[in-house]
This record gives C-alpha cells, sequence and structure tokens, in this order.
C-alpha cells in the first residue's frame, strides 16, 4: 500500500511538518498509526474550514490508519486565541453538549467508525474539566517556556489587544490533549490546519520532552481564495455543511461558481476523485472548464450531503442557468403584490440588508422574469400580477418565488 505521506503530498494537504523523515517510515511500517485532530464545537455544524483536515484524515484511514477526531469539549468552553483579534465567547456546557452531537451526525459521512482502524471520537471535556489545576501545572505547565509561547504566531493578534489569561492557557490544554490521547488509546500524531500549528508542536513537543517518545505534527492549508481570503463565505455567510444552515443547492452553487484558478485544486482537496482524472478535467482553460466547475460541485456535496441531494442541486442548477423554472430552487416567503423587490431580496437571501439589495438594483444587477428592475422602490406588482415568479441577480443567482 501506498504511503500515507506520498497521498497526502500529491494532493496538497501537507502544509508544516516536523521530523518528516521518520513520521515517513512510521507510516509506512505496516501497523495502523493512531492520529487526531481537534475540531472546536462552537456551532452544531462543521463548516468548509474544517473539510479539509476531515479529508486529510479520511485518506489516511484509507491507508490503514486510525483517526480519531477530538471534540473540544473542555477546550471549547474557553475558546482557542489562535487568528482572532477578539475573545471568542465562551459557551455552557448544554451548549457544547448540544454542538458535539450535531458534529457527530456529520462526521459519518467522511470516516468509517467500524473495523480495527475504525474511527473514534472522543471529547476533551472527559479529563479537562475535572482537572486539577496543581497537578497540572507541575505535571505540564513545567515543559513550557512563557518567552517561546509568547512568540508563537497564535499569541500574536491577540497581543495588541490584550490577550487573557483564560486564552494563554489554551495551548498547554491542547498540548494536555495530545498527551492524554497518547496515553489512552496510543496516538502519535496530531494533524490540523496550517493555523494551529504553535499549539500542535507544543502538543508534540510535550510527549517528546515528558515521555521520551516519538510524536509528530502536520498541518494542512487553507482553503483560500485567489487573493488570500479564506474561501466559504457567501451573502448569508459562512458555508456550513449542515443543510439547515447552508441548503445544498446553495453549497453546490458556491463551488459551482469558483474561481478558474482554484477548480484543480479544489478537486484534489475536497473530492477523491483520481489525480490523472483531474488533471484531464483542469487542463483547458476556456470555457470547457465549466465541465469541471460542475463536476466539482457535484463531488464535493455528494460527499456532505448524499447523492439524493447532490442530483437535486445539479438539476436545479441547470435549470436556472436554462430557465426551466419547475426545475429551478425555489422560496416561499410571506408577501403580495405591493411587497418590494427589495424585501423580496432579503426575503430569499439574495441579499443580507436591504441597504446591500438596493445597491444590486441601482447597479442593475435585478430582475423579475425577463425584466430589469430599474427602481429602488419598485414592488413585484410593477413586474407581475402573478404570486410565483423568478427573481434573478446577476448571472449566477436564479430563484423561483412565492408570495403567500
Amino acid at each position: 500500500m501506498k504511503n500515507a505521506l506520498d497521498i497526502l503530498r500529491e494532493r496538497g494537504y501537507v502544509g508544516q511538518t516536523v521530523y518528516e523523515d521518520d513520521l515517513y517510515k512510521l507510516l509506512g511500517s505496516g501497523e495502523s498509526v493512531p492520529f487526531y485532530v481537534g475540531f472546536d464545537p462552537t456551532a452544531d455544524s462543521l463548516h468548509i474550514g474544517h473539510y479539509i483536515p476531515i479529508m486529510a484524515m479520511a485518506h489516511m484511514q484509507r491507508c490503514g490508519h486510525k483517526p480519531i477526531a477530538l471534540v473540544g469539549g473542555g477546550t471549547g468552553m474557553i475558546g482557542d486565541p489562535s487568528g482572532r483579534s477578539d475573545l471568542r465567547g465562551m459557551l455552557t456546557k448544554e451548549q457544547v453538549e448540544h454542538n458535539v452531537e450535531g458534529i457527530k451526525k456529520q462526521m459519518g459521512r467522511f470516516l468509517s467508525f467500524e473495523g480495527e482502524n475504525g474511527a473514534l471520537i472522543v471529547n476533551n471535556a472527559d479529563w479537562l474539566l475535572d482537572l486539577n489545576y496543581i497537578d497540572f501545572l507541575r505535571d505540564v505547565g513545567v515543559y513550557f517556556s512563557v518567552n517561546k509561547m509568547l512568540t508563537a504566531e497564535c499569541f500574536k493578534i491577540r497581543m495588541e489587544k490584550g490577550l487573557t489569561f483564560l486564552e494563554f492557557n489554551y495551548m498547554l490544554m491542547q498540548a494536555y490533549d495530545f498527551l492524554m490521547l497518547n496515553e489512552k488509546y496510543g496516538v502519535r500524531l496530531e494533524m490540523g490546519g496550517n493555523d494551529q500549528w504553535s499549539n500542535i508542536l507544543a502538543g508534540a513537543d510535550l510527549i517528546r520532552r515528558k515521555k521520551r517518545i516519538d510524536a509528530f505534527a502536520v498541518t494542512c492549508p487553507l482553503l483560500l481564495n485567489s487573493d488570500g481570503t479564506k474561501m466559504g463565505k457567501t451573502a448569508k455567510g459562512a458555508l456550513w455543511l449542515s443543510p439547515e444552515r447552508t441548503t445544498p443547492y446553495e453549497f453546490y452553487q458556491y463551488f459551482r461558481n469558483v474561481e478558474d484558478v482554484k477548480v484543480e485544486e479544489c478537486l484534489r482537496l475536497l473530492t477523491f476523485l483520481e489525480l490523472d482524472e483531474i488533471k484531464e478535467l483542469t487542463k483547458y482553460r476556456d470555457e470547457r472548464m465549466n465541465a469541471a466547475k460542475e463536476r466539482l460541485a457535484y463531488e464535493v456535496t455528494k460527499l456532505v450531503h448524499g447523492e439524493e441531494e447532490a442530483e437535486k442541486a445539479r438539476t436545479q442548477a441547470r435549470a436556472a442557468f436554462g430557465g426551466n423554472a419547475d426545475d429551478m430552487p425555489s422560496a416561499e416567503i410571506a408577501g403580495d403584490g405591493a411587497t418590494t423587490v427589495v424585501d423580496v431580496l432579503v426575503g430569499v437571501g439574495a441579499a443580507k440588508s436591504k441597504g446591500e439589495a438596493r445597491r444590486l438594483i441601482e447597479g442593475g444587477g435585478v430582475r423579475i422574469d425577463d425584466d430589469k428592475v430599474a427602481e429602488v422602490g419598485a414592488t413585484v406588482a410593477d413586474f407581475t400580477k402573478k404570486d410565483s415568479f423568478v427573481l434573478h441577480k446577476g448571472k449566477k443567482f436564479h430563484v423561483k418565488v412565492t408570495l403567500k
């Protein structure tokens, strides 16, 4: 079997790592290597930012290694300062438990929980909530240099506005998670996003110093747009894996409209398609790239929401662009002929606010059926006497609207 590290490298999952040669030997030794990725339960759903580490876990499992998804029921009550300029809101125990249940359900789409290397979901609240602070300082704190911690990238942004002692403890607790998982399950490797490098490295270093055994760290690149901003922001906010937060159609459309220059990367990182097929799909730099985008959107939606929803989303998308209102995505909102187009835009999620809706109309990007909306104060009755019509925003947003 191919070494898991080779697969991860080829597909672009490896950002940073340490002791790479030793890790390569371990992953190629023929033994199942337990590894983990941590997930912060700040919501009852994962979002697209979690997608790459989950896919890396899935590839590792396919190579015979054992994935452990560590849900931060304990650390989630404090909050990770990494990449943030503000203090993250603290969750109650009840909120954390509710969110953990939602995350568990989504994991089953990517990982197998059966067999020898079946995945596990573990909650760090099991050992953190009853931790004796004095014992923790003696057993773990002694291995950490404050001077070194202050140089970590995860603290730099927060230092400008004030880093609380609460947050300063986060690195120690995440390192302690790695130590506990090593003792309980034999975990030798922690994986996560590039923004977690300092925390992950701290855990591997703690195990090496305290237990005198090898431990490893690998980070995955973040999913970025060509301008360097994080991918996954929509008009409604984050791109969630939950159909209640982001519908399968909205999810499909996001990837159907991804930038041409990002299609190949997304296919490598977000699907299980073979690299040769990806290369063939993306070899053209013209209108034929649309077929690759459609395949990307379909494969990603199928992984997250299942084949039936992916087929439905593809049918709706084709109908929207082809003008077939019967198969087009639909929305029902309260209103009548006197309802303004501004209110319709906000009601169906085409605009986040009335101000944004007005700007869209002023920019000439809104149509009701075949008629362009030119006036900000226009009502539905100005364009149709029917209760149902098709709303167009630009070239990529089309929805059949029913007033009720």
